[in-house]
């Protein structure tokens, strides 16, 4: 009997701690209501953020204790916190990026004296094999300085000074009436804008690109340059049949048609002032 006696006056005084914690917590309640309405935005310093995103980490039911601020604010006080931790974890330790030994500066001088072909992405090809860790730029930092090389004329000095030695050629293609696509071959001279030699043909070739050159230039009237694109078809055997007319090949670099630029202009001009005014028929 007294064990009972006991018992209940156990789980009468839990449950009046619970009951007195609970009007606690509704005064409480009550009194931060009275304050939110006097002051709408309250000072929270960094000590109250901390608290509310270590509660929302250990209680489920955070959420619904918080009156101050709403709970999207200390998911984003926890989120900004997150990327704090993370920028001071990967934060630098020192000034600059740490300094390259004498010994690996040293030997990239004796490699690049040693070898005065060799450029920055071999000796540091070289080192990678040596099992030293580190970029091709600081490779070429370290290298020692080379003697200049003189200075390449640029593309437009170039075609100027070989006017008279030079002639360019290019593909265009024209559409008939029977929907077949005929391509024509131009060849033009520099020196007075003047066109040596053209055909046309519905299945171009290499041999036939060839023979072309060839019956362009018949004797000793072949130019000394021959300014072309990189159209696949001037293939090897193209360049066998020029190079045996003593003619040297300068190709242009690729998508620039502005290098070629005197024949473009000859195709645009045939274009506009006949093909786009008449319907082929062959």
């Amino acid at each position: 009997m007294r064990r009972l006696i006991k018992l209940f006056w156990t789980l009468r005084s839990r449950f009046k701690k619970t009951f007195d914690l609970a009007l606690e917590n509704l005064a409480l309640r009550q009194q931060l209501a009275i304050l939110k309405r006097s002051n709408k935005r309250p000072q929270l310093h960094i000590r109250d953020r901390l608290f509310w995103v270590l509660l929302s980490r250990f209680w489920s039911g955070w959420q619904e204790a918080l009156i101050v601020v709403k709970p999207d604010t200390v998911v984003r006080w926890h989120r900004k916190g997150f990327k704090l931790f993370w920028r001071y974890k990967s934060r630098r330790r020192g000034p600059g990026r740490p300094p390259i030994s004498p010994d690996v500066r040293n030997l990239i001088r004796k490699m690049a004296e040693a070898n005065p072909l060799w450029g920055a992405p071999r000796i540091h090809g070289e080192l990678l094999k040596l099992g030293i860790e580190i970029c091709e730029r600081t490779v070429s930092n370290l290298m020692p300085p080379r003697s200049p090389k003189p200075p390449s004329q640029m593309w437009c000095s170039f075609l100027k000074n070989h006017m008279t030695s030079m002639v360019s050629m290019d593909f265009f293609t024209v559409p008939t009436a029977t929907f077949r696509v005929l391509f024509v071959l131009v060849i033009l001279s520099h020196t007075r804008r003047r066109v040596v030699h053209f055909n046309v043909t519905s299945n171009p070739s290499v041999e036939w690109t060839s023979q072309q050159v060839v019956a362009a230039f018949p004797w000793d009237t072949a130019p000394n340059y021959l300014l072309r694109d990189r159209d696949s078809i001037y293939g090897a055997y193209f360049r066998r049949r020029v190079a045996n007319l003593g003619i040297r090949e300068v190709i242009t670099a690729p998508r620039s048609p502005w290098q070629n630029d005197f024949v473009e202009r000859l195709i645009g001009s045939v274009r506009r002032d006949c093909l786009d005014h008449v319907m082929v028929l062959n």
